[in-house]
């Protein structure tokens, strides 16, 4: 009779316990914390944190407060990160304090035709050389050393901004590598207006240190619009090019993604992983508003999305699901995206074992009932998302403005690249209007003048979306034909 009450008791503790891994809207509603996520909301997006400028002091408060979130719900640290941290080799750039460029009778000054980008000081007339683009092929047979490059902006199919750095870049260290003493783009597309670009480069500028140490080759925007000048150069009607560009700084700083992982349950699938990420940097301080408010907080962009990968990190290390979770907040987003293209070029998890990447980033909202999924359509995640979304009585619509080139100027775009589908699950707009841009980029962007019921049920969604995902017995695809889909099965071996 005693054994029989003993495995009686024993039998009923056991099934009174928590069931890990056993999730859904219940155990979402369960764990959730209403009063303890809004005091993470209140505090990414106050303004001791200064707008977490990526170049300002007060970004190391925000990733340190990130990474004790991770650290307090169980997160574990990944292996090759520095605690919760992965470190990035950034240079902060500033304007010269001088800059003019003249090519034959045409003058070109800094801030109106002309942007200098990165590199020294420089002055002195020199012989250029155009090679179209400035990609390796460009190069064969042409002797640049000791001369100017000039190339058009980009890319062949690389217009976009983000792109317009990237190639950048690449370029740089190319044409120092092969003995140029400067390269010159001429700003000739279409995808962004001069005037755009001016505003936002003719300032301190951070960028991914690929520098080894050395200083960069100047770097030089010429605005060209018509071809004028970069068919001048090609025919030798214009051979040289003279300087002076004087006061240009660069340093050194370390940026810092904050990063952690959830071990799934399920003795395979756990080897896979599904990425959560959501840039936690925004633009900092700026120009008052009429209130007199110069703190840009950053509440939709993107401290609600930080929000949400705190809230799973606390739900997934209490319900961890079959497959791995993989949190990322990143850095530098606002700068061009480059806490996650650093992470995208120096994993520290293979990239052909992330199935997937959620990615959050914002702008704002003006419809309280949806979520606006940046990507659906584009992978045979849709039904899991909008099933997430459903049970919470949110409709997830796709992208309405296809316009903006959303898709390809967030985070997710570094991973779409690299094969990952990566849909952005933003809060919920029908269209790029008014009430978007009063609150993107603005200093007006308070958690005060957010609705925090509609933050409840957005949060709540992401968490079992991803777990939908996560859960699921399929490794989500790119649709058939979608431009990502010949590189995905590169990078997951399939024929």
């Amino acid at each position: 009779m005693k054994k029989f009450k003993l495995s009686l008791l024993l039998f009923t503790a056991i099934s009174c316990m928590p069931v890990m891994g056993q999730g859904g809207k219940k155990a979402i509603e369960a764990n959730f914390n209403e009063k303890e996520t809004i005091s993470h909301f209140r505090y990414l997006a106050s303004d001791e944190l200064m707008g977490r400028d990526p170049i300002r002091p007060e970004i190391d408060a925000a990733s340190r407060y990130i990474a004790e979130q991770f650290w307090k719900y169980g997160a574990k640290e990944i292996e090759g990160a520095q605690g919760y941290y992965q470190h990035i080799p950034f240079r902060l750039s500033t304007p010269p304090t001088k800059g003019e460029v003249k090519l034959g009778e045409k003058h070109f000054s800094q801030g109106e035709d002309l942007l200098v980008l990165d590199g020294g000081a420089i002055s002195g007339k020199y012989e250029m050389i155009v090679l179209g683009y400035g990609l390796e092929t460009d190069y064969q047979n042409k002797d640049v050393n000791g001369k100017v490059v000039v190339t058009n902006v980009g890319a062949p199919n690389r217009l976009n901004p983000s792109d317009l750095f990237a190639s950048g870049r690449e370029k740089i260290a190319l044409a120092k590598a092969k003995g140029a003493i400067a390269l010159i783009e001429i700003y000739n597309v279409p995808t962004v207006p001069w005037n755009l670009a001016a505003n936002f480069l003719n300032r301190p500028q951070l960028t991914i240190d690929n520098t080894s140490g050395e200083e960069s080759i100047p770097y030089i925007w010429l605005k060209d619009l018509d071809n004028t000048q970069i068919n001048a150069i090609g025919s030798g009607s214009v051979k040289t090019v003279e300087f002076d560009v004087q006061g240009k700084s660069n340093r050194k700083i370390t940026g810092k993604n904050v990063v952690a992982i959830i071990e799934g349950t399920d003795p395979v699938l756990k080897n896979e992983y599904i990425m959560l990420s959501a840039h936690y940097d925004h633009v900092g301080v700026g120009r008052p508003n009429p209130e007199g408010d110069s703190i840009y907080n950053g509440a939709r962009d993107n401290a609600v999305g930080t929000v949400a990968v705190i809230n799973a990190a606390r739900f997934f290390a209490e319900n961890p699901p079959k497959r791995s979770v993989l949190l990322c907040a990143w850095t530098a987003e606002e700068k061009g995206l480059l806490g996650s293209a650093y992470f995208a070029e120096n994993p520290l998890v293979p990239l052909n074992q992330i199935i997937f990447n959620l990615n959050i980033d914002n702008a704002g909202y003006n419809d309280t009932s949806i979520v606006t999924v940046v990507g659906l359509g584009r992978t045979s995640a849709d039904p899991l998302i909008e099933k997430a979304t459903a049970e919470f009585g949110l409709k997830s619509i796709s992208d309405p403005a296809p316009e903006q080139g959303l898709y390809d100027r967030s985070d997710n775009v570094n991973f779409a690249r690299k094969g990952i589908p990566s849909p952005t699950f933003s809060l919920g707009f029908t269209a790029f209007d008014d009430e978007i841009r009063k609150y993107y980029h603005q200093a007006g962007d308070h958690v005060d003048v957010f609705d925090l019921d509609y933050a409840v049920k957005y949060w709540k969604s992401y968490i079992l979306a991803a777990e939908n995902i996560a859960n699921w017995n399929e490794k989500p695809k790119w649709n058939q034909g979608d431009k990502y889909e010949e590189i995905s099965k590169s990078l997951y071996g399939i024929k």
